[in-house]
């Protein structure tokens, strides 16, 4: 069986949104935890890229970052040779968006899905795990498939920042929090790489990515187990919504320097300033998803 290129091509991508070193290893648990998928396909991914002399694989220690990952996720897959069987990845797009323009209908066959895209039953059933996985689609007992409506909607989305505002500044002020020094340092990195091109070059993924990253590793710092399973959760919910509100990428720059500032205050181990920056930060995201309703709009 051929290796699967669109979860190397989404390795790939999580190296990006991590700003990963080389020499970083890739455990292909860690790799399938946040891909959220087995980590079968991640080991044929990784065998993949190791041909391409993107990683490195050591006996007994398992894969490395072999070289720098080109900024730019559509060079890398040209460069790697990963873009012309990446229909799993294309497709996943195409129907989130169909979707959101209220095209699809709710309930679904999967004969419905592989005739409209034109899928083999292997991409198939890639394009409806990812989706199951990311929580916007699941399988109705006896046969076919369903979408959830809560996730189709601009409330939806600000719903769940209205969550967050709850939870994250909170998890700040957690008695013992500690931001690892070298987690500190590749969120700084990824912050960088945005202001300096990274936010128009970017894929949507990536940016959700990095985003993503940037606020679970802040609530994982608290040690408190609770606020990292909610904050997990509520991250899986918004992905759909999140992917959509990426047309509009101006708020990226502010988000940017603000996502800075909080590193910084953390650093200095300022934690009662970062949490209210944070609080603030979080409302002024709210605000700018209301003002690009219409994207998100069917």
């Amino acid at each position: 069986m051929k290796p699967d290129r669109s979860i190397a091509t989404q390795i790939v991508d999580l190296i990006q949104a991590e700003a990963m070193p080389v020499g970083q290893h890739l455990p292909a648990q860690m790799l399938a935890d946040k891909l959220r998928i087995s980590r079968s396909p991640v080991n044929e991914a990784l065998a993949l890229l190791h041909e391409k002399g993107v990683v490195v694989r050591e006996p007994n220690r398992g894969y490395f970052l072999a070289q720098p990952v080109p900024a730019s996720s559509v060079t890398a897959a040209q460069e790697l040779g990963l873009d012309e069987t990446d229909i799993v990845t294309s497709t996943y797009f195409r129907i989130a968006d169909d979707l959101l323009r209220g095209q699809l209908p709710e309930e679904f066959s999967e004969q419905l899905i592989r005739t409209r895209y034109g899928l083999t039953t292997t991409q198939l059933n890639a394009v409806l795990g990812r989706i199951r996985e990311e929580g916007w689609a699941e399988r109705k007992p006896g046969y076919g498939w369903q979408f959830s409506s809560m996730l189709t909607t601009p409330d939806s989305l600000i719903q769940t920042y209205r969550l967050r505002l709850a939870l994250e500044p909170a998890a700040l002020l957690e008695p013992g929090y500690k931001l690892d020094a070298k987690v500190l340092e590749r969120l700084r990195a990824a912050e960088l790489h945005l202001l300096d091109g990274g936010i128009e070059t970017d894929t949507a993924y990536q940016l959700h990515e990095r985003g993503v990253r940037f606020h679970e590793s802040l609530v994982e710092a608290s040690g408190n187990p609770f606020f990292v399973d909610t904050m997990r959760r509520v991250t899986r919910v918004r992905r759909l919504l999140s992917y959509r509100s990426m047309q509009d990428r101006a708020r990226y720059k502010p988000h940017a320097n603000q996502h800075l500032e909080i590193l910084e205050l953390l650093a200095r181990e300022r934690n009662e300033e970062a949490s209210a920056m944070l609080y603030a930060h979080l409302r002024h995201t709210i605000d700018a998803i209301g003002k690009i309703a219409g994207i998100l709009e069917p």
